[in-house]
């Protein structure tokens, strides 16, 4: 039996990741739509039961891929999953060997993915069914198609690759969440509680976009996230219009005149002290921003808008990735169904947020955008607001070792070296890592823009995808030799 299980060995670390990805691809896939056709959406609570499902599944596919141990972890929210491959363990033998005296053997990647994903409405807009993935010129389509379940393959896969060929020289660990899309309310707990177990020197997470297809990037900055709930309450119950209108307040009227107020017609948001901590964009940072491949037409085309909007004096490129912004996320009150109701409504509400930057301190500026909204509060009606979840901003160094591997593998994957570009999302619980665990993370993004994540028909590029797992696997090589 050790004699097979060495053969096999050899035959598969003479094979490249080329050649592993094509001879295993229909398995691939088939494990990734098994991930997929799980409906594991997270704020909603009939799915309740899909999200331990995936969390089961997740420890399935780590301990195949290679993981000498895998669980699903309880906490106060969705199960997380735990996966580790540990040098000194019985699967790491091979590899420690090969290992040469003068690299440090204890190096240890944390990788982090979630599994939840966003809903799938509006349902009649999907072209196929979003829970059954399909294949269509070149991309794979369904929900979590790349955010996140179809990154978190990438990384997954690499893995597999590297130690079922015996050159995996560093200690790797999993750690998956279920509650990413819903703001990670236990995550910072769950990493307070398993700081040990999660103990690593450097952070890898594929939850990030690329430029573009042609234009390899590594996502070096992410803003942070304020967001919350308003209600607004005027009379006790919905009135007749023609009695009442002109004569009461209306909470719809009144409520979209308040917001309107929060952003000026210059793009700046009025919140009292908002910008006291917004730094500055460096000079040599906007010089490197403006050489990204951009064209402001193309980018008007595909939304399908003939203008845009923002904060006076910076670019586009520099507005959705380097400064603020306020957005009314979705608006309601009174009758919305078919035909006509002539009511007054007696209650309206809305969801907003604001993406903020690196140095805003997101509790702060929750509680300045509570304390204003209420001065902007008309008489004859009332306003309550309510934060829903938030979190830092983030910025990682481009000079670490890290980085560099992921640069390296980045470039022999695309065949280019890769542009570090700041990006406009968010993804809270990074900034919560280097806090709690103390080490920087790498955001080795493999989305485009056309993928439509949380939207109808989000997708994943297939030669991206394997382009993906090929630089996660040379990230791997470069780390575990770098000084």
């Amino acid at each position: 039996m050790q004699k097979k299980t060495y053969l096999c060995s050899i035959i598969f670390i003479i094979m490249t990741i080329q050649e592993y990805i094509a001879a295993h691809r229909a398995r691939f896939m088939e494990e990734w739509a098994s991930l997929i056709r799980i409906p594991s959406v997270s704020c909603q609570e009939e799915h309740k039961a899909d999200m331990t499902r995936c969390a089961e599944r997740w420890k399935e596919l780590l301990l195949e891929a290679g993981c000498q141990k895998a669980e699903v972890l309880p906490s106060k929210g969705n199960p997380f999953v735990y996966g580790e491959f540990n040098l000194s363990g019985e699967a790491g033998l091979t590899a420690k060997r090969s290992v040469s005296e003068t690299v440090c053997q204890s190096k240890t990647v944390l990788v982090y993915a979630h599994y939840d994903v966003m809903p799938v409405e509006p349902v009649e807009q999907w072209k196929s069914d979003p829970w059954e993935p399909e294949i269509r010129d070149g991309r794979l389509y369904a929900r979590g198609a790349d955010d996140d379940k179809g990154q978190a393959m990438i990384q997954a896969k690499a893995f597999e690759y590297m130690a079922k060929t015996g050159q995996l020289n560093c200690n790797v660990k999993f750690i998956f969440e279920g509650e990413e899309e819903i703001g990670s309310p236990s995550l910072e707990a769950f990493l307070e509680d398993h700081k040990e177990l999660l103990k690593a020197d450097i952070i890898l997470v594929s939850d990030t976009s690329m430029i573009g297809k042609e234009t390899p990037s590594i996502t070096t900055g992410l803003r942070g996230l304020a967001y919350w709930q308003i209600e607004v309450d005027g009379p006790n119950r919905d009135l007749h219009s023609g009695h009442f209108g002109g004569a009461v307040k209306n909470p719809v009227n009144a409520l979209c005149k308040m917001l309107a107020r929060v952003v000026d017609e210059n793009g700046r948001i009025t919140i009292p002290g908002f910008y006291d901590d917004v730094l500055p964009i460096p000079e040599e940072e906007r010089k490197m921003i403006a050489q990204i491949p951009f064209c402001q037409a193309a980018y008007n085309k595909a939304i399908d808008v003939d203008d845009v909007f923002g904060e006076v004096g910076y670019s586009t490129l520099e507005r959705n990735s380097c400064r603020p912004s306020f957005d009314i996320c979705g608006i309601w009150g009174g009758y919305t169904g078919e035909g006509s109701k002539t009511v007054l409504p007696s209650k309206a509400f809305a969801k907003v947020s604001c993406r903020l930057v690196a140095n805003q301190d997101h509790v702060k500026i929750s509680q300045a955008f509570i304390d204003y909204i209420q001065t902007l509060a008309p008489k004859g009606v009332r306003v309550h607001v309510t934060p829903m979840h938030g979190g830092q901003g983030y910025v990682c160094p481009i000079d670490i070792p890290a980085y560099k591997a992921a640069e390296k593998g980045f470039e022999i994957a695309f065949g280019k070296r890769p542009l570090a570009a700041r990006r406009g999302g968010s993804i809270p619980i990074i900034a919560a890592f280097e806090q709690i665990l103390g080490c920087k993370t790498i955001l080795m993004g493999f989305g485009l823009e056309q993928n439509a994540i949380h939207s109808p028909n989000e997708s994943m590029d297939l030669e991206v995808w394997e382009k993906g797992i090929i630089a996660v696997t040379e990230f791997y090589k470069a780390y575990a030799s770098s000084k």
